[in-house]
């Protein structure tokens, strides 16, 4: 009952009219840049924290907290239209949103992320108000050995996502593995897989380089050669948004029901789990629908539950990985750990003791998450027509424009040539692999798992 009345003084604080205005401005900012290809809600949240220095710390926690909510959303957008991941965390989404897109069906993709992201965020929020702190201390009782059978878990879940082609998909598995490898070692620091000395390669293999090189660059040659024939028309030329086929997207989406929260429970505990983040939960959360499907061959060819399961484990888990910042004074993801440093600038010491000691600033943002994914799904599902028109674009405009966004994408996270390179190379592989009918999903999958498994695997055996 104590919650109860907590979060009720809670909703006060974020109904005040600066927090208010604020919450939505920042859930508008959050959706445009989360759909930027490149930019995410890391680069998002740390462009604007100086902004928020003009505000009071529970106005400025609010704000940032809705941008990331809303680029959380964002992320779907570029997946589903252009086929280029907005963020890591978008990338599974791709897998049947760009397909739906392609079948002239993208107003049904939107509405699907939108909503499924909605009861991730909702289901996540609900668990987070009544199980902070015993959730807290489970994720903090999550060592090297369990991180890594977690990551174990992931991959055998994604072994059935190329098909019945378990070589090939195996095969996918292990090149993502091996790009993973690149750089310097974790615990000798020598270079490793530093072909021909190159120094671009001595940080690694950005995911994003990977992703937006097989996604964006792979699909537009893939795109411009079906469409070769075609005269250069629109990606969506007989797509057309009515009310009327919003709702009847909508009531299709309830029989979703039990993919959504499977999802928004697996994302929130994956993102309760320090420096797991969002990407793994919605990339599991990707694979046990398919396996849990009555309809597996569909995935990957325009399913609806392909889209609502990444999208509601991604909100959950951003979410999630704000309770041990709060909880613990661990960041649970690269965009908390930018909330954690606002929140020392304000004079907020997270830990234990922020629930008593500051007890109107957490519950002000506890009950801010729920506004903010209200507001979130409302903007996302207003826009709709906007994005649709988008891709009435004739072809002959869009592709360049896509290729001049993959490359500010690409270019964005290290601000090096060097990944502008990669990602062409990545690109024209994906197409490749796609003309030979290889799974580019297990390979993406490993590149993002590898760097989380690796360090698990050797801390494990240096602890056993």
């Amino acid at each position: 009952m104590e919650t109860f009345f907590l979060l009720m003084d809670g909703i006060g604080t974020a109904l005040i009219p600066l927090n208010l205005a604020l919450l939505i401005f920042g859930c508008l900012i959050g959706l445009f840049v989360g759909a930027m290809p490149g930019l995410g809600s890391v680069n998002g949240v740390a462009i604007l924290i100086p902004i928020t220095f003009i505000v009071p710390p529970t106005a400025a926690i609010i704000f940032l907290a809705a941008v990331y909510y809303g680029a959380m959303y964002g992320g779907a957008i570029s997946s589903i239209m252009l086929g280029i991941p907005g963020a890591s965390t978008a990338v599974a989404t791709v897998f049947d949103g760009r397909p739906l897109a392609q079948k002239g069906d993208a107003i049904t993709g939107l509405t699907a992320a939108a909503v499924g992201s909605f009861v991730g965020g909702t289901v996540s929020v609900i668990l987070f108000t009544l199980f902070a702190p015993p959730l807290a201390k489970v994720a903090l009782a999550f060592n090297a050995p369990e991180t890594f059978a977690l990551m174990v878990m992931a991959f055998a879940t994604f072994v059935g996502l190329g098909g019945d082609d378990i070589p090939k998909t195996c095969f996918s598995i292990l090149i993502g593995l091996v790009l993973s490898t690149i750089g310097l070692d974790l615990i000798s620091g020598q270079p490793r897989l530093i072909f021909f000395g190159i120094p671009g390669f001595l940080h690694g293999v950005n995911f994003l380089v990977l992703a937006i090189g097989i996604y964006g660059i792979g699909e537009m040659l893939w795109t411009v050669e079906e469409n070769a024939l075609g005269g250069g028309k629109s990606m969506l030329s007989d797509a057309t948004v009515t009310v009327a086929r919003t709702f009847a997207n909508l009531r299709e989406l309830v029989s979703s029901w039990k993919t959504m929260v499977m999802g928004s429970v697996l994302g929130y505990f994956v993102g309760i789990l320090p420096a797991a983040g969002a990407t793994p939960g919605s990339l599991m959360s990707y694979g046990l629908a398919k396996q849990m499907s009555k309809d597996p061959d569909s995935f990957g060819k325009g399913n609806i539950e392909g889209v609502v399961a990444p999208e509601a484990a991604n909100n959950a888990a951003s979410t999630g990985s704000m309770l041990p910042m709060l909880t613990l004074g661990i960041p649970g993801s690269p965009t908390t750990a930018i909330l954690l440093g606002g929140m020392v600038i304000w004079g907020l010491e997270p830990g234990p003791r922020l629930f008593t000691d500051h007890s109107e600033f957490v519950w002000g943002l506890i009950a801010s998450l729920y506004a903010a994914n209200l507001f979130a799904v409302i903007i996302n599902i207003a826009f709709i027509p906007v994005f649709i028109h988008i891709l009435k674009t004739p072809l002959t405009i869009l592709a360049p424009i896509i290729f001049i966004l993959c490359l500010i994408g690409g270019y964005a996270p290290t601000q090096d040539m060097h990944d502008v390179w990669l990602m062409l190379v990545f690109g024209i592989v994906g197409y490749l692999m796609r003309k030979l009918d290889y799974p580019l999903a297990p390979a993406v999958l490993a590149i993002v798992l590898g760097p989380l498994a690796e360090p698990a695997l050797r801390q494990s055996l240096i602890i056993s």
